[in-house]
Formats: structure tokens, sequence, C-alpha cells
């Protein structure tokens, strides 16, 4: 049965809908990061007060993702990740279902047939029953092999899960928002008369930018 490359596609899209996901960075991360909430009270007095809000915890997200796939995506707020999660670990599920059922089958007729268990010879399932001995030892042992490795194919999709959770847990830390920017222009230095190139890193528009000068 090819079903590596129904898992290798479902892993595609996977990394695919990763890579649009980092686009939304600049929209969530301005939501989800630690703000100073000021209050003013008009008829008391001009005195004001802040609350914090709770920073986004990258570990959390592992923690809830290593226990239940989908759980550190929502807590992301990445919700349109949880079909694609179960999807992928309902797959690799379902072959492994499907690769051992059929590797019992086949293991249970080879048995029969070689050990000529003619009481049991109802047992042995119609579609089988018409193989010869060599096919049926081939077929339990291809049945067995897909089923170890929809096993490892599981195990994958629950931690490529915590990963993902992982990896965006942090991207919710960071600043992506217009006032990181990177401008270079030109500069006359009066003291040395000479022309030079400024660089200034801008890491917030409401800060003092950081100059760097070069001659």
């Amino acid at each position: 049965m090819n079903y590596r490359n129904v898992i290798i596609w479902l892993l595609c899209c996977f990394f695919y809908s990763n890579s649009i996901s980092a686009q939304q960075q600049r929209a969530d991360s301005a939501a989800i990061k630690e703000k100073i909430v000021p209050l003013f009270d008009s008829s008391k007095s001009k005195q004001k007060d802040t609350v914090a809000r709770k920073v986004h915890d990258p570990r959390k997200a592992t923690f809830r993702s290593a226990v239940l796939p989908g759980w550190g995506q929502a807590y992301n707020r990445e919700y349109w990740k949880i079909p694609i999660v179960y999807a992928a670990l309902g797959i690799t599920g379902g072959f492994f279902v499907y690769n051992n059922n059929w590797y019992h089958k086949t293991k249970k007729a080879y048995d029969i047939r070689v050990n000529k268990d003619t009481a049991r010879f109802g047992e042995i399932d119609p579609q089988l029953k018409t193989l010869e001995d060599t096919r049926l030892a081939y077929y339990r042992n291809q049945f067995r092999k897909d089923r170890d490795y929809s096993v490892l194919y599981f195990l994958f999709a629950w931690g490529l899960n915590v990963v993902d959770a992982t990896v965006f847990g942090h991207l919710k830390e960071f600043d992506v928002s217009d006032n990181l920017t990177l401008r270079i222009s030109p500069k006359f230095n009066p003291q040395t008369k000479l022309p030079a190139l400024s660089l200034a890193l801008n890491f917030n528009s409401s800060h003092k930018q950081n100059m760097l000068t070069v001659k």
C-alpha cells in the first residue's frame, strides 16, 4: 500500500501552513505581548496606575501540545492549525489500524495453511484463501513492516505538533511591527569635513534611535 506519499504530502501542507502563519505574526504579536494599560480617575486625582497583562509563555504551549495535540496551537491562538494536527494524527493512526488488522489476518492464514489445520480453514479471510503460502508470508511481513512504520509516523506527527507550538510560541514574543526599521542615509561630518554613511536602527518610533556612522 502506497500510503507514504499521502503522509509526505500532508507534512508538506503542514510546513506550508507554518510559512503562512509566520506572516501573521505582525498582527498577533501586538495583541499578545505584554501591555501596560493606564487607569486614570479624573474625579479623585491625576495619579496613574498600571495593570500588566500576562506575557505569552512558550513553555506552556510546549507542555500543552505534548499532553494534548492542538492544545498548544490553541494557546498560541492559531486555531486553524488544529484540524491539520488531527488530520496528520488521524491518518497515521488509521494506517496503523489498517495494517495491524491485515497483519493478523495474514498471519493467521499463514499459520493455518502451514500447519495444515483443516478444522480452521473457515477462519481464513475469503480474500486470502486463493493465495499461496509464499504470498501469504510476503503479505504478512509487508503488513507488519507498514504497521511499524505507521507507529513511527504517528510519533513524528505528534512531535511535529509539539515543535510547531514551541517555535511559534517563541515567535509571539518577537516584535515584528513597522517600528523595527533600518535606514541608511548620507551624512557630512563638519569636524573632519568628510562624507560618511549614517545607519539608523529604530526599535520603536517613540524611543531614541541607535546611530552608527561609517566614514
